[in-house]
């Protein structure tokens, strides 16, 4: 059994193949209705990268010391297949990059990590 690396936010798809294993936990597994404070405690306690649209965990984690690490997605309200080809051919080398950096920002045409 894998252990589980990742959080996924609420704001982003249930049902997706990119985060269908056991290294990820969707926020609806947990509790939907944890607010940013509770899932940001939740995977600090369990040394977590939280995957997410919502910027202001972006924001947070500039000022914070992982965990939590942050994937933030930040490629707009696109249909569920336009973000997976918008992710899938480089979901590789964003996982790569948030082993060594606390955020990795994933734009459209570029992605962003910072230490």
């Amino acid at each position: 059994m894998a252990e589980v690396k990742f959080l996924v936010d609420v704001n982003l798809p249930y049902l997706f193949s990119l985060w269908h294993s056991e290294e990820y936990i969707h926020q609806v597994d947990i509790d939907p209705t944890h607010d940013d404070k509770l899932l940001w405690q939740y995977s600090k306690q369990h040394g977590l990268t939280i995957i997410t649209k919502d910027r202001e965990f972006g924001a947070r984690i500039l000022y914070s010391t992982p965990p939590p690490k942050v994937i933030l997605i930040r490629i707009g309200n696109v249909r569920i297949k336009v973000l997976f080809e918008s992710l899938a051919y480089r979901w590789d080398e964003i996982i790569n990059l948030s082993r060594e950096n606390k955020l990795v920002q994933v734009f459209p045409n570029r992605l962003e990590a910072i230490c």
